[in-house]
């Protein structure tokens, strides 16, 4: 018997904690963990995410594919008004990688591993020349390279040396480094600190960067090789470029084991010679950035309107398949959304799975969302939506597990993670972090005050591999991939259901950086 199970006259299916914050009963709890680990889905929705949708760089042919297809599929799952909707302009314009082929033909043959930059150019067919090391370290080195790069192979000096690391390829958190993160970090002095994720640009850099562009673009060589990646293989990064402007050059990645062996010889005045045939295609400048959205709706008359928010980002380099960054937290939200469906469950407010685009080149997605819907940076003002945010929950650290959460140094939200968590803790999830951490879709809305938050993962093989070609299906581990599916629909069904909401942080629109 399929009976309707409505969380609207919930006193019955709630829990009353110590400190007198409410959640769910431990039937829901069980209820979301038999679909979650009896009936998963997560298999063959990883395969579809990865295999089938392949690449998704912000703007390709194959992202704007994917597009498509991930609506249709929100749509299959039985969500409420799936769709397309716009998030920003990209001055970019569209680019898609058709060739990559690049070989040593001397002194002897050997193929490489290879990844074009985005938004850089093609080689005129299959070209072949002589290698050139070029070495600058302030934008006057450049003077002596003039009149001497055309027809050349540009290969960049190694900016970093491999060294045999001893630490495990995959990890989990230990108890001890969970116990770290649970410690408040506010009262330790900031004077000095050097930012998160992040490295101080040398003085100069920025200008020897804009004057090396200008020299390729003027000198026109064959193509230019760049390190970036171990163990043999590429990483996939972009290169500035607006749609209209003059083609790039060609920018290729390779390995830092084969750009160090061209680096060797050359510096040993060897002659190397290369083979590349490099085809790149760009797309008209109107191209947009789309977030991909869906819901369930709210069933309470007045909390219909109040929108529970998970979600993650949808585009990815195009290198591999974004397996771990970031088909990793699609496939968990979309997961979690099937779970709450299955179940039959009508929760008081709405909740929307929201995957982002453009996330990798600037979170253009989550920003126009936030721009578009919640609060006008430019005019200062508040949007309609910024009222009814109730909670935004994002993945995006790989496929690792959920042990906790980063709460954005809002005291506020402790009380309630803490309640809702108890029925999970049995499976690792039990850190309350007030840290902060950045980088993905979450801060553009923690940034205006909102609760908005990141999951605290097991790392596993996250850093080796992400936008690498190694990025696919291999990356992911299913059954970690299970358990935050469940804790996703668990917060996220609670949050829909609580009397109570997190509180916004006081004062956070009156701090607020000028908009960019």
């Amino acid at each position: 018997m399929n009976t309707r199970f409505i969380l609207t006259g919930f006193a019955a299916c709630l829990s009353l904690s110590p400190s007198a914050q409410t959640r769910l009963s431990d039937e829901v709890a069980y209820r979301i963990k038999n679909e979650a680990f009896a009936n998963s889905k997560i298999e063959e929705t990883s395969q579809w995410f990865t295999d089938f949708l392949g690449p998704r760089l912000a703007a390709s042919k194959n992202g704007q594919r994917a597009e498509a297809l991930v609506k249709e599929k929100l749509a299959e799952t039985g969500l409420d008004n799936a769709r397309q909707e716009f998030a920003v302009g990209f001055a970019k314009g569209g680019w898609n990688n058709e060739k990559t082929y690049i070989a040593l033909t001397a002194p002897y043959y050997t193929a490489f591993a290879a990844t074009p930059k985005a938004w850089s150019g093609s080689t005129a067919g299959q070209v072949k020349g002589a290698a050139v090391l070029l070495e600058a370290e302030k934008a006057e080195d450049l003077e002596k390279y003039k009149g001497n790069l055309e027809g050349k192979i540009v290969v960049l000096p190694a900016a970093t040396t491999y060294t045999i690391n001893f630490e495990p390829l995959a990890s989990r958190l230990t108890d001890e480094r969970l116990a770290e993160l649970a410690t408040d970090p506010r009262p330790q002095s900031r004077t000095g600190a050097a930012r998160p994720g992040g490295n101080r640009a040398l003085p100069g850099a920025f200008q020897l960067r804009d004057t090396l562009a200008k020299l390729f673009q003027e000198e026109k060589p064959l193509a230019v090789l760049a390190g970036s990646g171990a163990f043999n293989v590429p990483s996939s990064q972009g290169v500035q470029y607006t749609a209209g402007s003059p083609e790039p050059v060609p920018e290729i990645n390779i390995p830092i084991e084969d750009q160090g062996r061209l680096v060797r010889l050359l510096k040993k005045d060897i002659p190397v010679e290369l083979e590349l045939d490099i085809r790149n295609t760009f797309f008209p400048a109107d191209t947009l950035i789309h977030n991909i959205i869906a819901e369930i709706p709210g069933t309470d008359p007045k909390l219909k309107n109040e929108i529970v928010l998970i979600g993650a980002h949808l585009d990815s380099w195009h290198g591999g398949t974004g397996g771990a960054d970031n088909a990793s937290g699609c496939i968990v939200m979309l997961e979690a959304m099937r779970i709450i469906k299955s179940l039959d469950i009508s929760p008081r407010r709405t909740i929307r799975i929201a995957l982002w685009g453009g996330e990798e080149h600037g979170l253009y997605g989550s920003r126009g969302y936030a721009q578009n819907l919640l609060y006008d940076r430019t005019e200062k003002k508040k949007q309609p939506g910024y009222d009814k945010f109730v909670l935004y929950l994002n993945m995006d650290n790989g496929s690792g597990r959920f042990r906790g959460i980063y709460l954005e140094e809002n005291d506020m939200a402790v009380p309630f993670f803490q309640t809702w968590k108890v029925p999970f803790e049995s499976l690792g999830f039990s850190t309350l972090s007030l840290r902060r951490t950045g980088s993905t879709d979450h801060v553009s809305f923690s940034g205006l005050g909102l609760p908005a938050f990141q999951f605290i993962q097991d790392p596993l093989e996250y850093g080796r591999t992400y936008h690498t070609l190694m990025d696919t299906y291999e990356r992911l581990t299913l059954d970690d991939l299970r358990v935050n599916a469940a804790l996703v629909a668990w917060f996220a069904l609670n949050a829909a259901t609580d009397d109570a909401r997190i509180p916004v942080k006081p004062g956070a629109l009156e701090n607020l950086p000028p908009a960019r």
